[in-house]
């Protein structure tokens, strides 16, 4: 297990109550690394700690905090930045909501942004300086090939997560004399409850094949392995690497202009 080679003393994930979060925590653990749980739903995260405590005999501490509210971002960072243990980061909270920008709800915009880059940043500035104090460590931040495959009705969602695939490449460049690393992790169609927003779920099962989907945890085991390879940009699945060198061709280009034109249409 590449959490046990390296050496994870206590790993922070955030959104860890389901999905890629809820995989990452029970990857950690069954690797014997301690834990701090952070969403929303603290209900999940006591009943998530308690079952990785007892089948791992690792310490697990559960934190509730909403990551579209800077005060409770705050909060999180401060109690970070005090722990002197903490040498993984996993910025994994996000959600996507599907709609063209200019007739979208602004506010769950600006949530999102918040959520997915403010928030990473404000808890990367936390933990880092302690890393590489301590000269180990390790950021992995979520992003999406929609970093690189920009799509009709996804504008804030798809920028949002190039803007960490950036960060994370800065940040990779100016950690690594201090031996910490730092991944952009892009997965594409994940089995979770992030298609579980109804605009989200109608449109993947209508037009992503079966084939097309990973599980959390093939994504956990992938992005652990690039880790351990020290890749900063991680896309898991064969399929989607080749999804994003296809987009970066004039063929995707125009596929994705008629794609655009066709939703346009439909909602006109």
């Amino acid at each position: 297990m590449a959490a046990e080679r390296s050496g994870f003393r206590r790993a922070v994930i955030t959104g860890a109550s389901s999905g890629i979060g809820e995989a990452f925590a029970r990857a950690l653990a069954a690797a014997g690394s301690d834990l701090i749980l952070v969403a929303r739903r603290e209900e999940r995260l006591q009943a998530l700690g308690r079952s990785l405590v007892q089948a791992h005999h690792v310490r697990a501490e559960a934190l509730r905090a909403d990551l579209a509210r800077r005060e409770e971002v705050e909060r999180l960072a401060e109690t970070l930045a005090s722990r002197e243990d903490v040498d993984l980061l996993v910025n994994n909270a996000g959600f996507g909501i599907l709609g063209g920008f200019a007739g979208a709800d602004y506010g769950r915009q600006l949530d999102m942004v918040e959520v997915h880059d403010v928030a990473a940043m404000r808890l990367c500035r936390a933990v880092l300086p302690r890393m590489q104090e301590n000269r180990r460590g390790a950021i992995i931040n979520m992003a999406s090939i929609a970093a690189f495959i920009p799509m009709p009705k996804n504008a804030v969602y798809c920028a949002s997560k190039a803007f960490l695939v950036a960060f994370s490449r800065v940040l990779a460049l100016e950690a690594h004399r201090f031996g910490v690393r730092v991944q952009a992790l892009c997965p594409g169609f994940t089995k979770s409850e992030f298609h579980d927003e109804p605009s989200l779920s109608q449109t993947a099962r209508r037009l992503v094949p079966g084939f097309m989907w990973m599980s959390a945890e093939e994504v956990v085991r992938e992005s652990l392995r690039a880790l351990e390879r020290d890749r900063v940009v991680c896309v898991p699945g064969r399929i989607n690497r080749w999804m994003v060198l296809l987009a970066q061709t004039p063929l995707g280009r125009r596929a994705r202009q008629l794609a655009a034109d066709r939703e346009m249409l439909r909602d006109s």
